[in-house]
This record gives structure tokens, C-alpha cells and sequence, in this order.
């Protein structure tokens, strides 16, 4: 497992060296049951392994899939909603063995998000990856936590990741992470080719997270990937909106709102190098400006 991403320095040396070839990413658009791990892992596995048939390598679920996006179910069922990882981030849970076995079979990396209760007490809003290998982990804890229920329930995680698929470098994001631009620069000056994000986007608010990541995109020119999940409880329903977005900002693919679904999009290195000819914010940065006569 690749650990967390190393701090850029203030100013790239040089555009990180782009794939040999193109990455096929999913992102599945799913409603989750609150609390119902196994369940919820069952059918993210079964799609996961749809869209590894369509070519798929990697395959983004929403944030909290594994025990829904409902955070009083959460706080009220820590036995049913959360996951146990050991200090390197491995999980046993047999709730999980679809997940593992779907990411074996297929040879697809399978990202989901997960309540993750860390061996030092913390809970945190995670990614779990489930890998080729059959092994699975909870490999990036969400950094930026929306105020109000998800700061009380979670503790912000402490450091960037990225994962590696077939020569590509993805750096990871849950949701609200996506509002930071440093966030996604620092994935990256620190070498990611993509910035994949599990959302859990209330409906109403799915406009900002299509700012969000065309932007995130096109400023650090490198695809961007949001997958949001539909249904939820009554008091914060989602409603789909999940997106891929190429290096310049334009729109790769869409899956619309309020139905489930599964995107596909292939991600060309060769698009991002033609894209970089010409936008050079990566090696032209100045990221410490002196504001003080501003």
C-alpha cells in the first residue's frame, strides 16, 4: 500500500512524468442502506464488478458507502457502521470479503468510502481500497470535515494519499476536500495524474461541487473524478450528479441526477499532455507571494 503523499515544496521542479497509456475509471452513482455494511458492500461489489467487465481499472464509490451517508445511524450504531483497521490501515471485516473478492477477480481497484475506527480510538471518514491482491484498507481519512454532525462524529485526517493503477497516480479526496484548492494542488505538485473524489453532496448544493471539480481540474491540469451517491435520509437526500472532468476543465462524462448509475470515462495522457503545452501553471506557480504591500 502506498502511504500518504509527501509535502510538495513551494514550487514544483518539474510537471510530474505522465502514463504510458490511458486509465479507464468508473464512478458508480448508489444509494446505500444506514448501517447495512455487508449489504451495501454486496451491491458496490456487484457494480464494481459491471463496470470492471465494461473495462473499468479503477471504480470510485460515494463517500460512506459502506454504511451510508445518514450520520445519526452512525452515531446511534457504531457496531453496525463502523469498520476496525489496524495500524497500517488493513481490514479483516468479513463484511467486506465481496469487495475483496470483486477487486481479485476482476483485477479492478475498488474505492469506497467507509466510518473507519483507527487503533488509537479515532473515527474517521475514510477511503477504503480494495486491491487486485484481495487485500483491503482504509488507505486516506477525509482531512476537511463539514461543520456541524460530521466534525462532532469524525476526526480530520492528517495527511494527503495517493494510490497507484497501472502507471497512473491518483490522489485521493472525500467531498468537502474538494473546496480547498491546496488540497488537490498539493495532490498534484506531489506527482497524482488525478484527483478522485467520493462525494456526498447534498441535493441542491451538486452546482458546487461542478465548480469545485472543473476547477480542480483545470488549475492543477489533471482529471478530476466525483462520484455522489443518490437517496439518503429525508433531512438530506442526495441526488446524483457524479462527473468526470478532463485536464482543461471540460466535461469527459455525466451521469445526471436522482437515478443510479455507473460512468465511465477513459483518462488520456495524451490529452494531458497536449493540455500542458500550454497551460504551465504546475512549473510556473510562485506559491509564497509577498502580500504585504497588497
Amino acid at each position: 500500500m502506498n502511504g500518504p503523499a509527501e509535502q510538495p515544496s513551494a514550487r514544483a521542479s518539474a510537471v510530474p512524468e505522465l502514463p504510458s497509456a490511458p486509465l479507464r475509471v468508473a464512478a458508480v452513482q448508489i444509494e446505500a442502506t444506514p448501517g447495512a455494511v455487508a449489504d451495501n458492500a454486496r451491491r458496490a461489489a456487484d457494480l464494481a464488478a459491471g463496470a470492471a467487465a465494461r473495462g473499468a481499472r479503477v471504480v470510485v464509490l460515494p463517500e460512506l458507502h459502506l454504511c451510508a451517508y445518514d450520520l445519526p445511524t452512525v452515531a446511534a450504531a457504531p457496531a453496525e457502521c463502523e469498520i476496525a483497521a489496524d495500524e497500517s490501515g488493513v481490514i479483516t471485516d468479513g463484511r467486506l470479503e465481496p469487495l475483496a473478492e470483486a477487486a481479485s477477480r476482476t483485477g479492478a481497484l475498488i474505492l469506497a468510502g467507509a466510518a473507519i475506527r483507527r487503533p488509537d480510538g479515532r473515527l474517521a471518514n475514510s477511503v477504503v481500497a480494495a486491491r487486485p491482491s484481495g487485500a483491503v484498507a482504509a488507505v486516506y481519512d477525509k482531512q476537511h470535515l463539514w461543520h456541524a454532525d460530521e466534525a462532532r462524529l469524525f476526526t480530520a485526517g492528517r495527511a494527503g494519499a495517493a494510490l497507484e493503477a497501472d502507471g497512473w497516480r491518483l490522489g485521493l479526496a472525500v467531498c468537502y476536500d474538494m473546496s480547498f484548492p491546496e488540497h488537490a494542488r498539493a495532490a498534484a505538485l506531489s506527482g497524482a495524474h488525478a484527483y478522485l473524489c467520493l462525494g456526498a453532496f447534498a441535493s441542491g448544493n451538486e452546482h458546487r461541487a461542478a465548480v469545485y471539480l472543473a476547477a480542480r481540474a483545470l488549475e492543477n491540469t489533471v482529471y478530476s473524478v466525483f462520484a455522489n451517491p443518490v437517496g439518503g435520509p429525508a433531512a438530506r437526500p442526495a441526488r446524483g450528479g457524479s462527473v468526470v472532468y478532463a485536464p482543461d476543465g471540460t466535461l469527459v462524462a455525466g451521469a445526471g441526477t436522482d437515478k443510479e448509475g455507473t460512468i465511465l470515462a477513459d483518462l488520456d495522457p495524451a490529452r494531458m499532455a497536449e493540455v500542458r503545452s500550454f497551460l504551465r501553471m504546475l512549473d510556473e506557480q510562485r506559491a509564497r507571494l509577498d502580500l504585504a504591500g497588497m
